[in-house]
């Protein structure tokens, strides 16, 4: 070999280390720039048959329809391609250049990007090829925007049905932080949440403001003083917000608001592709669950749900298992790890045990009845019954299970309904004579077992003789013609009657014999005793009632001739007076409310209002007797404390002592407009005048009836021409509920108004409704002017 004769290069000690540098650096590239090429061309082509099943056209057809939709909006074919598998449409073709689409992917024009940003988001639409997950899609976010937008953090939140939303991706804040936000709950004003809720764009560029309206991720605080929040929409819901974060307190201008809309149309078809950000839990996690069930008996998972991109569960994998976990394929303990349930159980589809899935997922622990599940193993259909349960465990289900004797299984079941239903089955073989009973036949018709059943022609011979006839006459029809029965009937066992019921029918042969009878015979002696109590309470309520509705007929008739009430206003000393006594509406008793308003023997007039406490005929009697005792004494002389203390103690000396009562006293003396009044425990009257209303001062008095030594004081003052004086009871002003202050503000409004109208149109202001108390008013008024 002459010196001008190189060795070949990678043989021999005498290579050039350069020139393989540059050799392994060339090829290097070569690897590089093909496997991005098969990447780019994976995503061109997955876009063509995305297209191809929405329109179907052609591949061609489809292809050039990417590349003109690039040349429209002058993007490049990549980012065409992750806007199509995001289920958006871009821009129309130019005039002159057009392309058939189907009219479901029609759409309106949308402006061309800048060619600032469209330089970017080529950029971006070629480093999303060799995105793996949203992590990595939240860094590769960040490195593109973090010069053209400002970006200093990029956070991608999912939001799972009903589950608030879910980091999946972030770049820019620390471990620490992302795993306090990790999982926010359903809260209002929290921005990504919004964000996806209203389907547009949030930008918060006014920190002081935003953090009084929404909820922020502000640590430290004040961190990031502008951000934006924008809806990643797939198909035609938004399941994924993308949000940016800047330490910058400027707003985004036009130019970087449309490059973070058209980022967020461009993460569409990446995440579409992506497919769900399945969560599972870390590793060590998993070996921890593992390591526990390990020892633990029976058979129990762990299962980690994976989700769709728009947050539900498409299926579930098995991360841990206990030992003697057997599924019905037959695997078992660590075997099962990795497996997907719909791929291993396609039949658990929709059924109660995947809807009880979501809802232990949802916090709500999951314990199914028991059920038969069928698996085709090999062209043989599998059957077994099972008993499942599930709980939540950090983001996955902790499921057991167990697995039943069918036929064991199927026979308790029948012995607990006979029991729950207490009722048993019967059958007659009519041709061989062989009768079957239930145990809980025996228990029915107290009947020692180890005597065995009896024929179905000698039934009739157990129930009460005065049953025996209908009985014998439904089971001869049914052994002639086959006719089903249901017949009651009663049997006696010990000192107690049993009601019970017999429902049978039968078995025909060919030729319409009846060679079979099967039926069931049913206890109804406590559904018959609650029937028979029933009976005799409404008996007794209709009894009762008739009581009450006589009592109260007697009550009306008596306040009808002890209250009296005038025809319309009547004029008493030169005072007009208006009286109004409304009954109550609620239950089936009057009351004991009364008035008075008479002209006395020296020229005076006596006003009167009181209230019994209680209701019924003996509410009424006390009235009376207060009533006139209160005329009499006045009537005679006696002053009006005077009047109150003797009705004290006549209450108390009544023959019903628990009496009480509240009443109000008023004497008017028309020479000099005067009116002395007294009170016991009621209400104080209510003055008009002058466009004013108050409440008089009340003197003291107890009511009458709760005090053997009260005090009773009076008051008196002198009416004016225009004024008006309402005496009243309770019903007037208090509700149900509310303290009677309010009432009395609520009627002085409604007297004080700067035309007062009838006493009909005050008790419309303050009556509403169904009355629950009876209602009594005096309106006494003074002329506005002095008659002559």
């Amino acid at each position: 070999m002459t010196s001008e004769q190189a060795p070949p290069v990678g043989t021999g000690s005498g290579a050039d280390p350069a020139a393989l540098a540059e050799i392994v650096a060339r090829q290097r590239a070569e690897m590089n720039r093909l496997r991005d090429q098969a990447a780019a061309d994976a995503v061109v082509e997955r876009a063509t048959g995305a297209l191809m099943a929405a329109s179907g056209c052609s591949p061609d057809a489809a292809h050039e329809t990417l590349a003109q939709r690039a040349r429209a909006g002058r993007r490049t074919l990549l980012e065409e391609c992750w806007l199509t598998l995001g289920a958006l449409i871009p821009a129309a073709p130019p005039a002159g250049d057009p392309v058939t689409e189907p009219p479901a992917l029609a759409s309106p024009r949308k402006a061309p990007a800048p060619p600032g940003t469209a330089g970017t988001l080529g950029r971006l639409g070629t480093a999303l090829v060799h995105v793996g997950s949203a992590q990595e899609l939240a860094g590769s976010l960040l490195a593109h925007l973090a010069a053209e937008a400002g970006a200093d953090a990029v956070l991608l939140y999912r939001r799972p049905p009903g589950q608030g939303l879910d980091l999946i991706g972030y770049a820019g804040i620390d471990a620490t932080l992302a795993a306090q936000w990790r999982r926010v709950p359903p809260l209002n004003g929290f921005a990504p949440l919004e964000s996806l809720r209203a389907g547009e764009p949030l930008w918060l560029e006014h920190f002081a403001e935003d953090r009084q309206r929404y909820r922020l991720i502000d640590e430290p605080p004040g961190r990031w003083p502008s951000r934006a929040w924008l809806p990643v929409t797939t198909g035609d819901a938004a399941g994924v917000t993308l949000g940016v974060l800047r330490r910058t307190a400027a707003v985004f201008d036009p130019e970087e608001r449309g490059l973070l809309r058209a980022v967020a149309r461009l993460c569409a078809g990446r995440l579409a592709a992506l497919g769900t950000p399945s969560e599972p839990p870390a590793p060590g996690f998993s070996r921890t669950v593992q390591s526990v069930l390990d020892a633990l008996p029976g058979a129990t998972v762990l299962l980690t749900p994976l989700r769709t991109l728009a947050g539900d569960v498409e299926d579930y994998r098995i991360e841990a298992a206990t030992p003697n976990a057997v599924d019905i394929l037959g695997r078992s303990g660590r075997e099962l790890v990795g497996a997907h349930i719909l791929e291993s159980y396609p039949s658990v589809a929709g059924e109660s045990l995947w809807q009880g899935y979501l809802k232990a997922l949802d916090g709500e622990p999951y314990e199914g009845e028991p059920y038969v599940h069928e698996e085709a193993v090999a062209g043989t259909t599998v059957r077994a019954a099972y008993s499942v349960r599930a709980s939540r465990l950090g983001d996955g289900l902790l499921v057991t299970w167990q697995r039943h004797d069918l036929e064991g299984r199927q026979e308790q079941r029948l012995a607990d309904m006979q029991r729950l239903g207490n009722l048993g089955w019967v059958n007659w073989n009519l041709l061989t004579r062989q009768v079957h009973w239930s145990p809980q036949v025996y228990t029915i018709l107290d009947r020692d077992p180890g005597r065995g059943p009896v024929a179905l022609d000698l039934l009739p011979d157990l129930v009460l003789p005065e049953d025996a006839h209908a009985l014998a006459r439904a089971v001869a029809e049914l052994a002639r013609t086959g006719r089903p029965f249901d017949v009651p009937f009663r049997i006696r066992t010990g000192n107690a009657v049993r009601h019970l019921r017999a429902v049978a029918e039968g078995v025909t042969a060919v030729d319409g014999m009846v060679v079979e009878v099967h039926g069931f015979v049913q206890d109804l002696t406590a559904q018959r005793s609650a029937e028979l109590a029933l009976v005799d309470s409404e008996r007794a309520i209709l009894v009762q009632r008739g009581v009450l509705d006589a009592e109260r007929a007697l009550g009306i008739r008596l306040q009808h001739a002890l209250l009296p009430l005038p025809g319309g206003p009547v004029e008493l000393c030169g005072l007009r007076v208006e009286v109004a006594y409304l009954p109550a509406q609620a239950g089936v008793h009057v009351g004991g409310d009364w008035f008075s308003a008479i002209e006395l023997p020296d020229d005076s007039a006596l006003f009167v209002v009181g209230d019994v406490a209680g209701h019924g005929v003996d509410a009424i009697a006390t009235m009376a007797q207060l009533r006139f005792t209160a005329k009499g004494m006045v009537t005679t002389g006696s002053s009006l404390t005077g009047a109150l203390a003797r009705l004290n103690f006549l209450l108390l000396h009544s023959r019903d002592s628990q009496s009480t009562a509240t009443l109000v006293l008023a004497r008017y003396e028309p020479a000099g407009r005067r009116l002395v009044w007294a009170q016991a425990g009621h209400l104080p009257p209510l003055l008009v005048r002058g466009g004013e209303v108050r409440r008089l001062d009340r003197p003291d008095g107890m009511l009458l009836g709760a005090s053997t030594d009260p005090v009773y004081e009076s008051a008196e003052f002198q009416l004016e021409p225009g004024d008006r004086l309402l005496l009243y009871t309770d019903g007037l002003v208090e509700r149900l509920g509310e303290d009677v202050d309010l009432g009395l503000g609520r009627l002085a409004e409604a007297v004080g108004t700067p035309e007062p109208g009838s006493l009909d149109e005050l008790l419309a202001t303050m009556l509403e409704g169904e009355l629950r108390d009876d209602v009594c008013v005096l309106d006494i008024r003074v002329p506005a002017t002095d008659e002559p």
